[in-house]
């Protein structure tokens, strides 16, 4: 049912290894041709355990100095947790940014970069 469920919506999918990193091996469905949806497509019915599958999220967007000056870049946002005993939200994270215009792909060996990521905490209300 799940593999019948993502080869009828394809086009509105991203499609990954599950064995891959590094933004590689992946289908960004509403940015892809029908050829590459249609070449996916054989990918998974030969071995849909390979892949998964999720929405296409809509990124937020973030003025990004780029070659031809400022620009709206995509963005996502990597906080960080530290489990143990507790489990804690560090006030911080790592700003991912997709550096090419209209890229959903964030991942820096696909061309995305990093931003600061600034944390404003009300010092009144702290701990």
């Amino acid at each position: 049912a799940d593999l019948s469920h993502v080869l009828a919506n394809l086009p509105e999918l991203v499609v990954k290894e599950t064995q891959g990193s590094g933004g590689y091996g992946m289908l960004v469905g509403p940015a892809a041709s029908k050829a590459e949806i249609e070449t996916f497509r054989a990918r998974l019915i030969a071995r849909p355990e390979a892949y998964i599958a999720q929405p296409t999220l809509c990124l937020s967007t973030c003025p990004t100095f780029v070659e031809n000056g400022i620009a709206p870049r995509h963005i996502d946002l990597r906080p960080f947790v530290l489990s143990g005993r507790e489990v804690r939200l560090v006030p911080g994270g790592l700003t991912r940014v997709a550096l090419r215009e209209g890229s959903l792909v964030v991942n820096s060996s696909q061309g995305g970069g990093t931003k600061d990521t600034w944390v404003v905490e009300d010092l009144k209300n702290a701990e």
